[in-house]
């Protein structure tokens, strides 16, 4: 039987365009509102055989508020941005324009001294395929570059790709399969059959 990791987005903390690098603030009120209103469908998740998190505390707060329990797994944090950390995109454009473009064009740069974005999407990626086959099924919360990083290794796209996948807050994305051999699922409401 294949492995299934489903991959739980946390909840925001901060308006979108107030994202920051390596944001590591607490969910805020609207936050918590997110979790509440989404709890119903992702709290049958917990009954996962491993529930994990990214080490934020709007992922664990996530996971906690969802009754997952989870445990903090370092290798699911998010991307090192250097002497970006805490920087919006805009703010790190304003002060540094020529890095920042650099970085969006080659995912082997790392302007920031941090991290690039290909060895953040093999980081997520290597994680992935050392969970047991036996493991079964697992629930892990984490900040949407993280999803999306796991994505891109997923489906073997180009690290370009990375900048054209959209991880909502609360929503979940699944993958099955093992080491080298990960298949996306999509799961949705059954079609609509018409009525005569």
């Amino acid at each position: 039987m294949p492995l299934r990791v489903t991959f739980v987005a946390a909840a925001r903390s901060s308006p979108l365009l107030a994202e920051r690098f390596e944001d590591d603030r607490p969910l805020d009120q609207a936050g918590w509102d997110e979790v509440l209103r989404g709890a119903g469908e992702l709290r049958p998740l917990a009954a996962a055989d491993l529930r994990y998190c990214s080490p934020t505390p709007r992922s664990r707060a996530t996971g906690d508020a969802l009754g997952y329990a989870p445990l903090v797994q370092l290798a699911l944090r998010d991307c090192d941005m250097g002497r970006w950390r805490g920087l919006t995109l805009g703010e790190a454009m304003a002060r540094e324009p020529a890095s920042v473009d650099a970085w969006l064009a080659d995912p082997r740069s790392t302007p920031h001294g941090g991290e690039s974005l290909l060895a953040f999407i093999s980081r997520v990626g290597g994680w992935l395929d050392t969970r047991p086959a036996a493991d079964g099924r697992i629930v892990a919360v984490a900040e949407p570059s993280v999803i999306r990083a796991a994505l891109v290794y997923v489906l073997k796209a180009p690290p370009a790709t990375y900048w054209n996948i959209d991880v909502r807050p609360l929503s979940a994305t699944t993958v099955t399969g093992r080491a080298g051999r990960w298949n996306l699922r999509v799961d949705g409401a059954p079609a609509q059959t018409a009525r005569p």
